[in-house]
């Protein structure tokens, strides 16, 4: 991560000091606002079973309560809905926040550092995983998951038609035809046109790197050569008919899912956690294998996904609010539970050998060294130098250029072009250097 960029993206758009109480006139408080009782802290947060959690920790410190919500939104609307009630002073003191999203949230003021309150929790953290949260050496979150992409096939299917997990993407081309050819309702996979997280992490994958910055300008390469072999490699299995062209999260692609007509999902770390709620009816049938590979032999993987915990510049207990931030994403009872009640792959790295790592999810049981694959799979993670500041706009121009594109059955690489011109134009109206 270039740790020089939060200078220029905050004097780029006019951002004065993201001091903690900058932003609000506020200085930290130690107690609750009326100086008597706990302080009350409020938690937005998305992952399921997080209640759990939080009950633990409110039951061991009576003096600072959090409340949990759980959002409607999605993540990137999330982002919107934050930096909008931020202008407002409405924002709640800690927020979960996608890797991606977190330099927005930091240029606009939204988040502050914690180095004042935790110095110590950047010590449980390595440096793969403090570059998603460190900017001009400031730690602006603390990790909470790491998410590299792995390909999950039916182990089941596989077994029937002779097949073993393609380790190219040559030999996954292949094996889709053979799945399909053997059975028209069935298919290896499909491609999403409304997770671009998703294809950003295949590309990664591929050696693209949509965002860097030297000096005074920024280099933005969405339509790269990577970026385009991978999705002329899609396209091309669209064109043949042989996987889907529908979104994940569906009703029809959870169906898909459940009822054996989709038996392969290139996916995360935390898929495992989801399944339950999309192929409830396949549990112990799926196997984790890594990402097929461009050229044989090369362990790179890409990531999809991955958050933090923040906490915000509107928030009147910065102090207590990244005590519990820390203790959530570094303590081992707190990362025990998450692993348990929310099959997380912790970013901490201490937190990678606990002993409940030993046991697979419930819905992989037929792999019993699940996380054990998964430990060696994360080290070649592969991500961009760092995030644009504006990747939620790249991100929409993603879902827009992509469905248009399979609607029209036009080039899927065509859609790069669409999601380069859309994020740079709105980079340079923001005021940035921008060159590509």
């Amino acid at each position: 991560m270039n740790k020089r960029i939060l200078g220029r993206v905050a004097a780029a758009i006019g951002i004065v000091s993201i001091a903690a109480g900058a932003m609000t006139g506020c200085s930290p408080s130690t107690g609750s606002e009326g100086g008597d009782g706990p302080v009350n802290l409020t938690f937005v947060s998305w992952d399921p079973n997080t209640d759990k959690i939080v009950d633990i920790w409110n039951k061991a410190n009576p003096d600072i309560q959090v409340k949990l919500n759980a959002p409607s939104e999605s993540a990137d609307e999330l982002v919107t809905k934050f930096i909008t009630q931020h202008k407002a002073g409405t924002n709640p003191d800690i927020v979960k926040v996608e890797y991606q999203s977190l330099p927005a949230l930091i240029s606009s003021g939204v988040v502050v550092d914690i180095d004042q309150y935790v110095p110590e929790v950047v010590d449980s953290f390595d440096a793969a995983s403090l570059a998603q949260v460190q900017f001009e050496d400031k730690t602006y979150g603390v990790p909470q998951d790491f998410a590299p992409l792995v390909f999950f096939y039916r182990q089941d299917v596989f077994d029937s038609l002779g097949l073993t997990a393609p380790t190219t993407w040559e030999e996954y081309a292949a094996d889709a035809r053979t799945i399909h050819a053997a059975n028209p309702d069935q298919y290896l996979g499909t491609f999403s046109a409304g997770d671009p997280g998703w294809f950003a992490g295949l590309a990664q994958q591929a050696g693209a790197n949509w965002w860097s910055a030297a000096d005074d300008t920024w280099t933005v390469g969405i339509n790269d050569a990577a970026s385009k072999k991978v999705a002329d490699f899609w396209g091309g299995l669209i064109d043949e008919g042989v996987i889907q062209d529908q979104p994940f999260w569906s009703t029809q692609w959870s169906s898909d899912m459940n009822d054996g007509s989709l038996v392969g999902w290139v996916s995360a770390a935390w898929a495992p956690a989801q399944f339950p709620n999309i192929a409830a009816d396949t549990a112990g049938k799926w196997t984790a294998a890594a990402l097929p590979a461009w050229t044989a032999g090369d362990p790179a993987t890409g990531i999809w996904g991955g958050s933090a915990m923040a906490v915000t510049s509107d928030s009147k207990h910065p102090a207590e609010a990244a005590k519990f931030i820390a203790w959530l994403n570094s303590s081992e009872e707190a990362l025990t539970a998450q692993i348990t009640d929310i099959n997380i792959y912790p970013a901490a790295t201490a937190g990678r050998s606990l002993s409940v790592l030993d046991t697979p999810p419930p819905f992989m049981s037929n792999q019993a060294d699940y996380y054990a694959f998964i430990s060696t799979v994360a080290p070649e993670a592969k991500s961009f130098d760092i995030w644009g500041p504006n990747a939620t706009v790249t991100f929409g121009a993603y879902k827009d250029g992509f469905s248009t594109a399979l609607q029209n059955a036009t080039p899927l690489s065509d859609a790069l072009d669409s999601m380069q011109t859309a994020t740079v134009d709105d980079m340079t109206k923001l005021g940035f250097t921008v060159k590509g």
